[in-house]
C-alpha cells in the first residue's frame, strides 16, 4: 500500500524538525558557532554540504510528489526512454558536484596543516579517563583544563598513555587522534576570550562520555598570570602554617594513599598515577567533566569515586569525616569557589 501525498509530506517535515530541535541545545559546542579559523574552515565545508544534501533531498521529494500526485486510476503507464535524464542527473550532475567538494576539501586541508610559527606549545596525554595538560619549560602540569591566550597559535603534542582516544573541539579545530606509540600534532586559535568545551571523540572505554575537557582562552596578561600561579607550590602549603585545618589536609595528604597516585607541588606527595592536584581549587570541574568542582562533590570524589564515575583508577579512600573534610580544605585553598 502506497503513502499518500500528505503521509509523505507529514514524514518529510517531522525528519526536518527531529534534525534541526538536535543541534538546539545551548550547552552543546557546535561548529555552527565557530571561535577560531580551524573550525570556521570546517562551517564553511558543513554548509557547503548541507547546502547540497538539501538540494538533492528536495529534488527526490519534489519527484516522488510529481509520481504520486500525477497517478490517476490503477492503472500505470510505463513510458520509455528517460536515458538522457538518467545520465545527467544520475552521472553528470554528481560528478561535477564531488569534484567541487573534494577541491574544497582539499584547500581546507592545506589551510589546517600545523602553521609554521606558534606562540605557545601545550602537551597534552590522554588516559583513561582524563587529559594530562603540561607546558614545556613552564614548570606547570594540570589537568582537563587547557588555558592559551587569546589570538595566538597554539601548538598542541597529543599522545596516549594507554589506549587510542581523540582530541576534539569543535569551536576551536577538527579532531586529531591520539595513537599509541607515536605524537600527533595539531593546533588551535581562539578568536574571543572564553572558555570552550573538548571531548574524546573516540571510544576508548567504560567512561568515554565523561572525558571531557575545556580550554580557556585569556588574554595575554590573564593568561602570563596564569602561569605564574600555576607554577607556584599548592596554595594550601603557604595557607597550612596559618590554618590548623588546612595543615592536618597536608598531612593527611602526605601519610596516606594520595600521595602514591597524585603529585602535589610544595608537599612530599609526587605520584604520576592520577592528575597533578597542586591547583585543583582552581579548576572548574572534578573527573574530566563528571561533575562541578565544589566542595561537596570534591569530599564524594574522594571518598568514593567509583560512585560518581565508574570504572576510574582511584580506589574509594578510607578517610574519617574529620580527615576528609581536612583534605578538602587543603586541596580548595586559594581556589575560586
Amino acid at each position: 500500500m502506497r503513502p499518500s501525498p500528505r503521509a509523505v509530506l507529514i514524514i518529510a517535515s517531522a525528519a526536518v524538525a527531529s534534525g534541526l530541535l538536535a543541534g538546539c541545545s545551548g550547552k552543546s559546542p557546535s561548529i555552527l558557532h565557530p571561535s577560531g579559523p580551524g573550525a570556521a574552515r570546517m562551517t564553511g565545508l558543513w554548509w557547503l554540504l548541507f547546502g547540497i544534501a538539501a538540494g538533492v533531498c528536495v529534488v527526490v521529494i519534489g519527484l516522488e510528489l510529481i509520481a504520486l500526485l500525477g497517478r490517476r486510476g490503477e492503472r500505470t503507464k510505463i513510458k520509455s526512454g528517460g536515458t538522457w535524464f538518467v545520465v545527467i542527473a544520475g552521472v553528470a550532475v554528481p560528478a561535477i558536484i564531488l569534484t567541487i567538494v573534494y577541491g574544497v576539501g582539499l584547500n581546507d586541508m592545506k589551510a589546517l596543516q600545523q602553521p609554521a610559527r606558534s606562540a605557545v606549545t601545550v602537551d597534552v596525554i590522554g588516559h583513561q579517563w582524563w587529559w594530562e595538560v603540561r607546558y614545556p619549560g613552564q614548570n606547570v602540569v594540570t589537568a582537563n583544563e587547557i588555558h592559551v591566550p587569546v589570538d595566538k597559535v597554539v601548538h598542541l603534542r597529543l599522545q596516549t598513555d594507554d589506549v587510542n582516544h581523540s582530541f576534539w573541539v569543535p569551536q576551536l579545530m577538527p579532531k586529531t587522534d591520539l595513537v599509541a606509540g607515536r605524537i600527533n600534532n595539531t593546533w588551535i586559535t581562539a578568536d574571543r576570550v572564553g572558555s570552550y568545551h573538548g571531548q574524546c571523540a573516540e571510544y576508548c572505554g567504560l567512561q568515554h562520555a565523561n572525558m571531557a575537557f575545556q580550554v580557556v582562552a585569556q588574554t595575554q596578561n590573564q593568561y602570563e598570570s596564569w602561569l605564574r600561579e600555576q607554577a607556584d607550590v599548592a596554595p594550601g602549603v603557604a595557607a597550612a602554617a596559618s590554618d590548623p585545618l588546612i595543615d592536618r589536609g597536608r598531612q593527611v595528604i602526605e601519610t596516606a594513599s594520595c600521595g602514591s597516585c597524585h603529585t602535589v607541588r610544595g608537599t612530599s606527595a609526587d605520584g604520576t598515577i592520577g592528575p597533578d592536584l597542586t591547583h585543583v581549587g582552581d579548576r572548574t570541574e572534578i573527573g574530566a567533566g563528571a561533575v562541578e568542582n565544589n566542595v561537596g562533590n570534591l569530599s564524594g570524589w574522594i571518598a568514593d569515586s567509583q560512585t560518581v564515575k565508574p570504572g576510574n583508577k582511584m580506589p574509594p579512600q578510607p578517610l574519617s569525616p574529620e580527615d576528609l573534610h581536612a583534605v578538602v580544605a587543603f586541596l580548595e585553598a586559594g581556589g575560586h569557589r
